[in-house]
């Protein structure tokens, strides 16, 4: 690194903790080195001179540094890094797969293949970019989500091990000793200073916070209007369905807390706890940092009056990159109420959301259509089914819009569309877009990217969505 832009950064981030500037929290983590402790930015402690701190991008990059986390400002509740989805470089698509679990369910040799890199490239990657390798930042999130659970939950320390994804009680118990320098117990009760607590009849209700300003009412109200009928239900302030997770079946109810939402959910496997919460933070975009997005994007005075209007305007993602395309596909080229509708169909035909390769075996028996565009759609989803169009958080933008391009009938929107909903990518436009083209022209600008709007065009694209021209009933 530049020794000239690492003393800026340090003092941006020293200004930051000393200002106590909760907007940074969750995005780098500073490292007490006199007292061995390491704190979000917003920790009301006296702040330390700037020669007895080390700032980190990870929980883990600070335990390696023989660091514990602080019990007053307990650094781990906050919202996650929005660096793993504004990066598509090989740590931040790491890390996005660290968090849904990949290491406690396939191992490094599993995330490592799902990189396409070697375990060993892998692990010296991570160390060099992030302080920190695949075990440790998969360690670190364990914890973190056992801190979750002992804050929010009634359930018994030995199923929040396993649920957290430790392999035994005694490396829960020593992880916990390590991080948070407590026992389990003595975690539970620091972690639970104001917070309620809701586990009943096999449910678990976790609160899942976001950055401000967040604009929760407009995400519920997208999916309600693009909800399947008799597999999603909403409205604006409560989502729920089901989720296929590596476990079993989910049965999942989201509603708007404040900033940010609560979820309630009935797994099949407790170990399905940190994938299922990690894709429903994707889902919602609560890691965006809006405070960057808004100022970047009101910058542009056609853009300001939609930001000033919507702030904290998020992308709704999906839970299910593949489901996400094959909602796509049937929905290009018509309007949402018919999209709907097959959707619907379709789910009631195979009892469930098919996967793709029931899609690619028995979908002429409900995907209707002209007979080019049903054969498009199977051919899609035997490509899928094969495991050659790879769909997981951690996909390459590129490579995703490369292959699919490749695909008969699928363009230019649809990729950058998919890229948008199923990777939560925050730099894609869907220019050729009817409706963003309407508004566009409302609002007298071009309907194309603007440069200066990178890397949030994805927003963009919403607020110009959001705004579409009110159509006059005639007469």
């Amino acid at each position: 690194m530049d020794p000239r832009f690492a003393e800026a950064q340090f003092a941006e981030r020293y200004g930051a903790l000393a200002s106590r500037d909760a907007r940074f929290d969750g995005q780098f983590i500073a490292g007490v080195h006199t007292t061995g402790i390491y704190c979000r930015p917003s920790c009301p402690a006296m702040t330390p001179k700037p020669g007895n701190v080390s700032f980190y991008r990870t929980a883990a990059a600070a335990h390696e540094a023989g660091l514990r986390a602080c019990k007053r400002c307990q650094p781990d509740a906050v919202p996650g890094s929005p660096d793993w989805n504004l990066r598509d470089d090989l740590a931040s698509r790491a890390m996005r797969l660290v968090h849904d679990g990949v290491v406690e369910r396939e191992g490094v040799p599993g995330l490592a293949a799902r990189l396409g890199y070697t375990p060993r490239h892998v692990t010296r990657v991570l160390t060099a970019e992030l302080g920190a390798g695949p075990l440790a930042l998969a360690r670190a999130h364990r914890a973190q989500t056992a801190r979750t659970l002992l804050a929010a939950t009634d359930l018994p320390v030995t199923d929040i091990a396993f649920a957290a994804g430790f392999g035994s009680l005694r490396q829960f118990n020593d992880t916990i000793a390590a991080v948070y320098r407590a026992t389990p117990t003595e975690l539970r009760t620091l972690a639970r200073r104001g917070s309620p607590t809701a586990t009943h009849a096999g449910t678990i209700t976790l609160r899942l916070p976001a950055r401000a300003p967040f604009d929760g009412a407009g995400l519920f109200r997208f999916f309600a209007d693009h909800g399947i009928r008799g597999f999603e239900e909403g409205d604006d302030t409560r989502f729920a369905r089901s989720l296929r997770l590596p476990g079993g079946r989910a049965e999942i109810e989201v509603t708007l807390a404040g900033t940010g939402v609560q979820l309630t959910a009935r797994l099949a496997a407790l170990s399905d706890l940190p994938a299922l919460t990690a894709r429903v933070r994707r889902m919602f975009d609560l890691d965006a940092d809006s405070v960057a997005i808004d100022t970047h994007l009101a910058r542009d005075p056609d853009l300001a009056p939609l930001v000033a209007a919507v702030p904290g305007i998020r992308i709704a993602g999906s839970a299910d990159p593949e489901e996400a395309l094959f909602r796509t596909l049937v929905g290009q080229q018509v309007s949402v109420a018919a999209a709907r509708t097959v959707l619907g169909r379709i789910v009631e035909h195979f009892g469930d959301f098919p996967t793709a390769a029931q899609l690619a075996e028995r979908g002429d028996e409900v995907l209707r259509g002209p007979s080019a565009r049903v054969a498009a759609i199977r051919r899609v989803a035997e490509v899928v089914a094969r495991g050659e169009l790879p769909l997981h958080p951690a996909t390459p933008v590129a490579e995703l819009r490369e292959r699919l391009l490749a695909l008969p009938g699928v363009g230019p929107w649809t990729t950058e569309y998919l890229a948008m909903r199923a990777l939560g990518h925050p730099d894609a436009f869907p220019g050729t877009d009817l409706v963003l083209k309407q508004s566009a022209s409302a609002l007298g600008i071009t309907p194309s990217p603007r440069a200066f709007w990178a890397p949030w065009r994805s927003y963009a694209a919403l607020h110009l969505w959001r705004a579409r021209p009110l159509r006059v009933p005639a007469g």
